[in-house]
């Protein structure tokens, strides 16, 4: 049975830095490509960035460049999500995704992708 399982969301204050990690079980992690998502309350949920299986450098949404880092950890099954400079807009709930393709195509925002999701994990940036 698959388990994606995220874990470090909290309460921050803006300008603060939050690392958000998406633990799997259950599958051959290097062989999926990884995606992280966020839905705002009353918004529709939004690709946030993908690790391929291969290096390169990966997708990122434009409103989180620069200030979002997306890494990788095959053999500890595990993707991360480093936020830094958080701003009250990036409040919302994260999700973590994993794509059985290995590569983050152009259609990596699409959730269609994504077979398997975790239950989310909460950020919040205070003003």
């Amino acid at each position: 049975q698959v388990q994606v399982v995220e874990s470090g969301g909290d309460l921050v204050q803006a300008g603060g830095s939050l690392r958000l990690s998406c633990t799997a079980s259950g599958l051959t992690f290097g062989d999926y490509s990884w995606a992280w998502f966020r839905q705002a309350p009353g918004e529709r949920r939004e690709g946030v960035a993908c690790s391929s299986r291969l290096p390169g450098a990966p997708p990122y949404a434009a409103s989180v460049k620069d200030r979002f880092t997306i890494s990788r950890d095959n053999s500890g099954n595990t993707v991360y999500l480093n936020m830094n400079n958080l701003k009250p807009g990036d409040t919302a709930t994260y999700y973590c995704a994993a794509a059985p393709y290995g590569l983050c195509t152009a259609a990596w925002r699409s959730e269609d992708r994504y077979k398997y999701w975790g239950h989310g994990t909460q950020v919040t940036v205070s003003s």
